[in-house]
């Protein structure tokens, strides 16, 4: 089975500038490229899963979105960094979806199409949504603050104040096998 780390999109890996799906916006955040180069070399696959509601509520078209995410996908290319696969959900909050974080739709069919253990992965994100999502599918989570100071997250395993301090403490919680839930000595 597959190990994964699942990564939020906008305030993760690109700055989130509300709704972000200008080109000429797209600002890849620091240590994203360190970050994601260690969690390959870990042996995860890796994965965007990113609520757009921008698109359901006609802030911009699937095609705008496709052409930002393409290019956050060849900007990691660039760096020998793989994203197997995005999953969204691009309907309005109001819709009820399955698809919509902390709905598990999306992960689900992630799971599905790429023999994925989800005990065995992590979900990356700094939305409480995003650690909701994760603790839904028995993930291990991650919750990025350095981009939300508006809030408090609650019940992540590990709260890092960006994405590469949160792979380093993957890449110790693995080393740490036996409980990485309890890796608090990081």
């Amino acid at each position: 089975m597959t190990r994964a780390v699942f990564l939020d999109r906008d305030g993760v890996i690109n700055e989130d500038t509300g709704y972000p799906h200008k080109l000429e916006d797209l600002v890849i955040l620091p240590g994203v490229y360190e970050a994601l180069q260690k969690l390959q070399k870990l042996g995860f696959q890796l994965f965007i899963i990113s609520n757009q509601s921008g698109i359901g509520r006609g802030y911009y078209s699937f095609e705008d979105f496709e052409r930002f995410n393409n290019e956050i996908i060849d900007r990691l290319g660039e760096f020998g960094i793989n994203i197997e696969e995005t999953y969204i959900c691009p309907h309005h909050p109001d819709d009820k979806c399955e698809c919509r974080k902390p709905a598990i739709g999306n992960l689900k069919k992630a799971e599905s199409d790429y023999d994925i253990s989800l005990p065995d992965s992590y979900v990356i994100g700094d939305k409480q949504s995003d650690i909701d999502l994760g603790k839904k599918a028995g993930c291990y989570t991650v919750h990025i603050t350095s981009n939300r100071k508006d809030h408090e997250p609650k019940g992540a395993d590990y709260i890092a104040e960006n994405i590469l301090n949160a792979a380093n403490w993957i890449e110790y919680a693995e080393k740490q096998k036996n409980n990485p839930h309890h890796a608090d000595s990081f």
